[in-house]
């Protein structure tokens, strides 16, 4: 797995999973028996089931962090990619630099069709600050969707207690965003569960969480937070939006 690689192949009809009754159906069982399993367990079984098309994407936060460790245990030759967007804090890339020295995991660079200044250029100036959410859609949304080409399933760290919306997801399920089955080990783990993980086992992990960052994004719609607000209230605060659209639940690829 090369560092920085930022294309692959066009994704053919051959190499995308179908989602059939049989599947979804084979979907909707296992996430039921996973439903009381431990995350490792979660992992052992999507290793297991989707081999060399299983692929996890990650923002290092302390969740994925997590998962990166328990990967390094279970199935250590599993791709693993970040969304790049160009605005990320360099903290974030330093705990990529990590992971790799202490794990032997090379998380790969997805990087977006433009670059941050090209992009900027494009739009007359910063899209963050007039069009969040296209702006998540053409840096992350986007080249997830192009991460996804050749793949059967992803592995996410969301938590069903963080948000609204993540509190609807399943152990195992289908992603119709992406084409993929979702896999998400962590959805019944809890905060203090993640961090007693990286605490006992010293997983690296963005230093920025020391400094009221509880959830980190892209440097421009991210902030600490205060004493009391929600775990993700720093993220495109004042907005009214709280997540890019990965893990919503609309089917629509722009949400």
């Amino acid at each position: 797995m090369s560092a920085g690689k930022a294309t692959q192949e066009p994704q053919t009809t051959s190499d995308m999973l179908e989602p059939t009754p049989e599947l979804l159906a084979e979907l909707a069982e296992a996430s039921q028996k996973l439903e009381s399993a431990t995350p490792e367990e979660i992992i052992a079984w999507a290793a297991e089931r989707f081999g060399s098309k299983l692929t996890m994407g990650t923002a290092f936060g302390p969740e994925g962090c997590v998962i990166l460790y328990l990967l390094s245990q279970i199935a250590p030759e599993t791709r693993v990619f970040n969304l790049d967007t160009g605005y990320q804090f360099q903290e974030t890339l330093d705990v990529r630099d990590q992971i790799r020295e202490k794990f032997g995991i090379d998380v790969e660079l997805l990087k977006p069709e433009h670059t941050v200044e090209e992009y900027e250029q494009l739009h007359g100036g910063p899209l963050y600050k007039t069009n969040p959410t296209q702006c998540c859609f053409d840096r992350k949304i986007k080249v997830l969707q192009r991460g996804a080409a050749g793949n059967h399933a992803w592995i996410s760290a969301i938590r069903r207690d963080q948000s609204p919306d993540r509190a609807k997801a399943s152990i195992v399920g289908w992603d119709k965003k992406f084409g993929l089955a979702k896999i998400n080990p962590l959805a019944n783990q809890t905060k203090s569960w993640v961090w007693r993980m990286i605490t006992e086992h010293g997983i690296p992990y963005n230093v920025l969480h020391d400094q009221g960052y509880t959830s980190v994004g892209c440097w421009p719609c991210t902030r600490a937070v205060m004493a009391g607000e929600d775990e993700r209230a720093g993220r495109w605060s004042g907005t009214g939006k709280t997540e890019c659209g990965l893990h919503t639940l609309d089917d629509s690829p722009n949400a």
